[in-house]
């Protein structure tokens, strides 16, 4: 579980192939960032949940599976790459943020960035499908940071449209920064909704 309050950024040092799957190593940005941290533990990737498969001097490694690929932007990572990090929850910490189990709903495009006087907003598009599990000033997770639905359109065309706000802490301590128009990012939509949908659905079934 995480809050999608992202610690650190890291580098994607290589990608290598292994059949159907692939091993990235990453440099994580903060020193000792990885101290506590063991081989075996989980980590936000984009806030895509992975495992921690070793350790090496430069930083870590993790392996995607077909799976994962397929659902999240993890198969477009190359060397050069900065993704977003954080560590799983403690139980007892602080939480910050909200929900965020690391379960990859979808991969949305980011198709404009307007640059404001001291903050940005990102217009991103998704399928139209999943539109209902999106409320206006709920929490949403794209690629692993806890933000704020500021605006929904589900009127653009086959897609759904959402306009988040980036403060510029945000920009600072993750990888929007370096975000263009045409880039690709996962979205987790909120946990509690997705489950009150879902028990919306049953009863409707029985009904």
């Amino acid at each position: 579980m995480f809050t999608g309050i992202v610690e650190t950024t890291g580098a994607i040092i290589s990608a290598t192939k292994a059949g159907s799957n692939i091993r990235f190593v990453v440099k994580p940005e903060q020193k000792g960032y990885l101290r506590d941290m063991r081989v075996g533990d989980s980590i936000a990737i984009n806030g895509a949940c992975m495992t921690i498969t070793s350790k090496i001097r430069s930083g870590f490694t993790f392996d995607t599976i077909a799976e994962s690929l397929k659902k999240t932007n993890l198969g477009m990572l190359k060397p050069g790459s900065f993704v977003n990090l954080e560590r799983a929850m403690k139980a007892g910490g602080r939480f910050d943020g909200h929900f965020v189990q690391g379960h990859v709903d979808t991969t949305g495009t980011i198709t404009r960035i307007n640059k404001l006087r001291g903050s940005w907003e990102l217009f991103i598009d998704f399928p139209k499908s999943l539109a209902g599990s999106v409320i206006y000033v709920g929490s949403i997770s794209i690629d692993g940071i806890s933000l704020t639905v500021a605006e929904i359109d589900r009127t653009a065309g086959k897609q759904a449209r959402i306009k988040v706000a980036i403060i510029p802490h945000t920009l600072d301590v993750t990888n929007l920064g370096n975000a263009k128009a045409g880039d690709k990012v996962n979205i987790e939509f909120d946990m509690i909704g997705k489950y009150i949908s879902r028990i919306i659905e049953l009863n409707k079934l029985k009904a």
